[in-house]
């Protein structure tokens, strides 16, 4: 019997070996410049409309700002912090600052209701604005004045139409 338990023992040493070893345990980076050295993640974000991402917070949420120039409209889809899903939220409208050739034009965004989803002013993901300088401006800095977002305020947030502000 002693023999079996000495025999199971050296059976898990060697298998934790294999397994530390196994995982690169105690190895240096090779100094071979012919081997790469690991690659760090990068982290992007897809705007799934192609549209123009503004990051509010710490990529807690994003806007997706997306030109309609036929129709002198810019859309604002209320995402989260991957630009993955649709967040609701209770205002009825807010206000971004546009600034063409140092003019400041204001753009009032409105909740917009949807019967196919649900969504209806005060609780929506889809906001609008109408401005006839939008059908031939493609190019302006903004300032999200201020947004409120489950129970998050989000207020003079920069950006660049249509460059945004996500730096990822």
């Amino acid at each position: 019997m002693k023999s079996f338990l000495v025999a199971i023992s050296l059976i898990g040493l060697t298998g934790s070996s294999l397994l530390v070893g196994g995982c690169g345990g105690g190895k240096k980076p090779s100094s071979d410049p012919d081997v790469a050295a690991p690659q760090a993640i990068e982290h992007h974000h897809h705007p799934p409309h192609g549209g123009t991402p503004v990051v509010l917070g710490n990529e807690l949420y994003h806007l997706e700002l997306v030109r309609d120039a036929a129709a002198g409209k810019l859309q604002a889809f209320v995402l989260d912090g991957e630009m993955e899903n649709f967040v609701r939220c209770s205002p009825a409208t807010f206000e971004v600052t546009a600034t063409v050739a140092s003019e400041k034009r204001p753009l009032v965004f409105r909740a917009i209701a949807d019967p196919a989803t649900g969504e209806k002013v005060g609780d929506t993901a889809l906001f609008e604005a109408q401005a006839e300088w939008l059908k031939t401006i493609s190019r302006f800095d903004g300032v999200l004045t201020s947004l409120a977002i489950q129970g998050s305020t989000f207020a003079n947030v920069s950006f660049n139409f249509p460059s945004g502000n996500d730096r990822d």
